[in-house]
């Protein structure tokens, strides 16, 4: 017989039992007569009690004869013997009553208990909230899904990075048709690791694979997934990847992968049993079991791809890395036509011309600046944004908010004044520096007195030594005027000179270009590979000498005096056009690039033009 058809037959009998069991209690009951307590010392005096059993309030016993009913057992309950006396002397029926306490005995018990258990548990829910949403769901995955119609993000939307969309076009296209990718005999890789750095764009592009491919989305932060509790990382990897299996094809997407793929063991103080590690070596069982064929895709994002754990980056698991870089200048049109598209321009509002002036800035930059020159123009109560609005947007964002309060006495005013201008005519003297867009000497930011800023014709990737040897002097140049013009030096070049001998180091210890020194390179980056500030850490290690060393400092020192010299040298030439020029800025506080051009008498440039190879 089968396992099941057995269970079921044993509720049958154990159903019959209980019917029969009730059936029975129910025929005692119907035996048993209750009688007055007034008729049973009747039945007393009549003699027709047969037995009778006594309790502290009942009284049950068996008569001679039966009564009208049938029946031949009664029970009755018992009355104080003085008070029935009385009660017989005036021919009064009567039986006792006794009152029932269960529903306040058990109030009594069950009311203390619940408050306490209800108290119990509301802490533990308001304790459990703080580490991951209950005790009971601590295990549980804390992925947000979003299914299709929730994404809302399509590859329209997303600008700038064309060849990381047709990397991901091949993805969408497999989760739509997971069958024609094994015709062949291949099949689709099992992750996707998007790298970048912060702002490119590499989590809109994981929502447009999802919006794209009509999937679910199950979106999580690589550290979300370790609390304070030993196990939790590897129960939500586990449940992460049940989920999805359950709802494939589908799309988990971990964003900042880098919280939970660290390298094993790159610390000191990196034990075995590490619950990190114990998080990674779980995500990579499970990237190890799934079949690609499932329709499941895995999709990643990090800034920080050289710390990664080697064994999450081999073949099978991570298969395909897309880069997702800043964009460049024709990139950064594309995303600015997306994000323009909400906002009421004015005629004069050229793409091209806020592209030119945005170098380096990354898609989330482009979409904060739209956002600022909005604000801005909303401000003043325009119509429509303009492009002095984008301008303004711009200077507030790389220079900081401007500071008209901040009152400078004359003396520091002029001081100010020269540097600037200092900065500007080296600029424009010298070939390959970036064009000097405006010139300002009202104080913004934290502690910018004055700034110019200049906008590259062009994107470079590659730098000579001429060309840096131009750049350091244009940084040294407010520096230089200061000393050509007041005999002394101030403290407003203090970011020109840690800039300047950055330039210089890496010219001699990354870069070879010390005649002295020879073509080696003796420093390493202590940068991240997409990031352009200096990572965190200890000391920097160098494999050098102590002779070395100081061959380097005499190096840095002789490039750095040499730049300066040169760059007091162009500034001493051009001594009439500097005073001509700071006069003007005094007066107008700023100058712009046609207002430049027009003091100095200098031609505009011409944008170099691209050359067919």
């Amino acid at each position: 017989m089968p396992k099941g058809t057995q269970f079921n037959i044993w509720y049958w009998i154990a159903a019959l039992l209980g019917i029969l069991f009730i059936q029975y209690l129910y025929a005692s009951a119907q035996s048993v007569a209750p009688v007055l307590y007034s008729d049973f010392e009747q039945y007393l005096r009549d003699g027709r009690v047969a037995e009778v059993a006594i309790s502290d309030n009942f009284i049950r016993g068996e008569l001679r004869e039966p009564l009208p009913g049938g029946q031949t057992r009664f029970t009755t309950t018992r009355v104080d013997p003085d008070f029935a006396e009385q009660l017989q002397k005036y021919n009064v029926r009567f039986t006792g009553q006794i009152e029932s306490t269960f529903l306040s005995d058990l109030l009594s018990w069950v009311l203390p208990v619940l408050l306490f258990f209800g108290l119990w548990m509301f802490l533990l829910r308001r304790m459990g909230g703080g580490i991951g949403g209950g005790l009971m769901q601590i295990g549980k995955s804390r992925a947000k899904v979003y299914v299709e119609t929730d994404t809302k993000v399509t590859f329209d939307d997303v600008a700038g990075v064309d060849e990381a969309k047709d990397e991901l076009k091949e993805i969408v296209a497999f989760l739509r048709n997971p069958g024609d990718y094994g015709r062949l005999g291949g099949h689709m890789p099992k992750g996707v690791l998007l790298v970048g750095p912060p702002g490119t764009g590499k989590t809109m592009l994981a929502k447009a694979v999802a919006g794209e491919a009509r999937v679910p989305f199950f979106s999580i932060s690589g550290s979300e997934f370790v609390e304070m509790f030993v196990g939790v990382g590897a129960a939500r990897v586990r449940d992460l990847f049940e989920q999805a299996r359950a709802k494939a094809p589908a799309i988990i997407f971990i964003d900042e992968l880098d919280a939970l793929g660290r390298a094993r063991g790159i610390g000191p103080m990196m034990g075995g049993h590490d619950e990190k590690e114990q998080t990674l070596n779980q995500l990579l069982v499970e990237l190890d079991g799934f079949d690609s064929s499932s329709g499941l895709v895995l999709l990643a994002a990090t800034n920080r791809p050289e710390i990664l754990d080697p064994a999450l980056l081999r073949a099978g698991r991570f298969d395909r890395q897309v880069l997702v870089d800043r964009p460049d200048k024709v990139g950064r049109v594309q995303i600015l036509e997306v994000y323009l598209r909400k906002s009421k321009l004015g005629t004069d509002v050229d793409p091209e011309k806020v592209a030119a002036l945005t170098p380096g800035f990354t898609g989330a930059d482009l979409a904060n600046l739209v956002n600022e020159a909005t604000l801005l123009a909303t401000r003043r109560s325009g119509d429509a944004v303009t492009m002095e609005d984008f301008n303004n947007a711009i200077e507030r964002i790389v220079a900081g908010l401007e500071k008209r309060n901040r009152l400078l006495n004359p003396r520091e005013r002029e001081i100010v004044a020269y540097h600037e201008m200092g900065h500007a005519l080296v600029a424009m003297a010298l070939p390959g520096l970036d064009v000097v867009h405006k010139v300002s000497i009202i104080p913004r930011g934290v502690g910018a007195l004055g700034y110019t800023i200049q906008r590259p014709t062009e994107d470079r990737f590659l730098m000579t030594r001429e060309e840096l040897e131009n750049k350091m002097a244009g940084l040294l140049g407010g520096r230089a005027a200061e000393w050509i013009v007041f005999h002394h030096l101030s403290t407003g070049a203090a970011d020109d000179l840690a800039r300047v001998t950055d330039i210089a180091r890496a010219m001699v210890t990354r870069y070879g270009m010390s005649e002295k020194l020879g073509h080696v390179a003796l420093e390493k980056d202590q940068r991240s590979l997409l990031t352009p500030n200096p990572m965190a850490g200890g000391p920097q290690e160098h494999d050098f000498s102590d002779r070395t060393a100081a061959a380097i400092d005499d190096e840095v020192r002789r490039i750095v005096d040499a730049a300066f010299d040169r760059t007091v040298a162009i500034l001493t030439e051009r001594r009439q056009l500097l005073e001509k020029t700071a006069r003007a800025l005094l007066e107008k506080e700023t100058l712009d690039e046609a207002q430049l051009r027009a003091l100095v008498g200098a031609p505009a440039p011409v944008p170099p033009q691209p050359v067919a190879v």
